[in-house]
């Protein structure tokens, strides 16, 4: 058992922690904001994410996993210290590293023996050695330290396993030593463990992000291939995913990807390239492409409806993927704003995110199933690929629709069969029936 601090209760931070107390360490989360971390000492988690508020409760019940505001008392007895704070997207696309400045400060100012600093958050390449600089700057004695950089690759909805059966653990340091004793914390998890210097390791998170962040806009661009031409992208998909150089995933054409990471991290890695003297055509064209699936919703609405003014437009998901609640960036979010921009009325379902959908939306009608949002209205798009659409009924939904059109952002459905039911269908890239 090795005595662990994880910095920040968000997504990355709870997970980690709460993965680390499963596997028995002793584990300390700490996070500056009192009301989420009362919440988690009652039981109540401020995130969705399947499996884990059951997990948390355990491995509280058995005290090897605690919560605290308290850097002092975080930090009391911890060996390790994980970084596992936000970074949201500055004005300039650039990463805001204001809660990883604070997060070292802190740290190196309650520290009182020596650390193993481990960033797991997101963080621009060269951020390992700005930390090392915060925390001798900001302690008030030198003690001795190490920092470790090693980048998440938590799927939000899949992110205990994804911990649990990891791909790869990445490590980055410029002290041996410190990496292979944070190799250690892994080693029962049997996965392959790379350990490089910081800035390698740093670029191994941003380089992974975009080359799927790519893969999407890909696909999608070939999907508008497909519409012009008469092929179907998800025939096109399956067929190019049985080459083992390609495989077949995140090759799902739709509206686009979302969520905390590809888009802000996509933007960042563009931001370095160009602060630093390269030319980053492929990043920047990933980003524009993932923008125009949203309005390609709205010119396919065009084309079935004519004017969408008083239109009343059903939306169906508004998470950015299923399985979380999270709606940051959320392809919906901007095809509902870009559909009230011309007038139309909005219904909305999703079957986790309704918490969440006020600090995102307004003037949006809420409902409470989809044949709620679909009672009335001329159209329905949708936004998130939920298990739970898949298996609705299609002829109850026509029946209580106005006009029986859908928008299938996720291609979740046969375009021939919604031809059969009666369905005005248009998916992504579907070629006949799109």
């Amino acid at each position: 058992m090795r005595r662990i601090s994880v910095i920040g209760v968000g997504y990355v931070g709870l997970t980690t922690g709460t993965c680390f107390a499963d596997l028995g360490h002793q584990v300390t989360c700490v996070d500056v904001d009192e009301a989420k971390i009362e919440k988690l000492r009652a039981g109540i988690m401020p995130i969705y994410e399947p499996g884990l508020e059951e997990m948390v409760r355990r491995n509280a019940h058995a005290a090897r996993l605690s919560f605290t505001t308290s850097y002092q008392e975080g930090l009391a007895e911890a060996e390790f210290v994980f970084i596992a704070v936000g970074t949201p997207q500055g004005s300039g696309g650039e990463a805001d590293l204001k809660y990883v400045r604070s997060a070292a400060q802190s740290i190196a100012a309650a520290m009182t023996h020596p650390l193993i600093i481990v960033n797991k958050s997101t963080v621009p390449i060269g951020t390992g050695d700005w930390v090392a600089d915060i925390v001798r700057r900001y302690q008030p004695r030198p003690i001795p330290f190490s920092v470790v950089s090693n980048p998440e690759f938590l799927r939000e909805g899949s992110a205990i396993n994804d911990f649990m059966h990891p791909d790869r653990i990445v490590l980055g340091s410029l002290d041996p030593e410190a990496a292979a004793q944070v190799a250690q914390l892994y080693l029962s998890l049997r996965a392959p463990i790379m350990i490089t210097d910081l800035r390698t390791a740093e670029m191994i998170k941003y380089a992974s992000n975009a080359f799927l962040a790519t893969r999407i806009s890909f696909i999608n661009e070939i999907a508008t291939m497909c519409e012009a031409l008469g092929a179907d992208v998800k025939e096109v998909a399956i067929g190019m995913g049985y080459d083992k150089r390609i495989g077949p995933d995140f090759l799902d054409a739709g509206i686009g990807f979302g969520g905390s990471c590809f888009p802000k991290d996509v933007q960042a890695l563009a931001h370095m390239a160009a602060v630093h003297g390269c030319h980053p055509q492929l990043l920047r064209a990933v980003l524009e492409i993932n923008r125009d699936q949203r309005r390609q919703v709205i010119h396919k609405l065009r084309e079935v409806l004519g004017t969408l003014h008083d239109q009343v437009i059903g939306v169906l998901g508004l998470a950015f993927k299923p399985n979380t609640d999270d709606m940051r960036e959320a392809p919906a979010v901007e095809i509902i704003h870009l559909l009230q921009s011309e007038g139309a009325h909005i219904r909305a379902y999703d079957p986790v995110a309704m918490v969440n959908a006020p600090l995102y939306l307004q003037d949006v009608t809420l409902c409470e199933n989809a044949y709620e949002v679909a009672q009335g209205a001329d159209a329905l798009v949708i936004a998130t690929e939920w298990n739970e659409f898949k298996h609705l009924s299609l002829p109850r939904l026509k029946e209580v629709m106005r006009k029986p059109v859908i928008i299938d952002g996720r291609n979740i459905y046969d375009p021939e069969q919604m031809k059969a039911l009666g369905f005005i269908y248009r998916g992504m890239g579907r070629g006949y029936g799109s």
